[in-house]
């Protein structure tokens, strides 16, 4: 099981989970923040200062975005697991779910 950043995300990318996260697995993409499977121990340290309330244990993911279980997963599909999000920086590209969503209002 892992922590899943669903919808809320999306054009916004607070990042105050990346300061949050005890092991860096939160990753940041060109519109939304991904947190690596296999890396994420599980903590939820990130959930509750997550502003828009984006980020659900997996099971817990609203039925509306359960998608982004499989797009958190397939994300690191060609990256692997690089240990540790902090040295990729900004990874030029996203899940083709968000790729193609709409611009999302960030309430700037």
């Amino acid at each position: 099981m892992t922590y899943v950043i669903a919808q809320p995300c999306v054009d916004l990318k607070d990042k105050a989970c990346i300061e949050e996260c005890p092991v860096d697995c939160i990753y940041e993409g060109e519109r939304a923040l991904y947190i690596h499977p296999d890396e994420c121990v599980d903590c939820g340290a990130c959930e509750p200062v997550c502003p828009v309330e984006a980020i659900f244990y997996e099971d817990d993911t609203p039925e509306q975005w359960k998608d982004y279980y499989k797009a958190n997963v397939e994300f690191f599909d060609d990256l692997g697991s690089p240990g540790g999000a902090s040295k990729m920086g900004l990874i030029a590209k996203d899940h083709p779910l968000i790729a193609a969503l709409p611009p999302q209002a960030t309430g700037e």
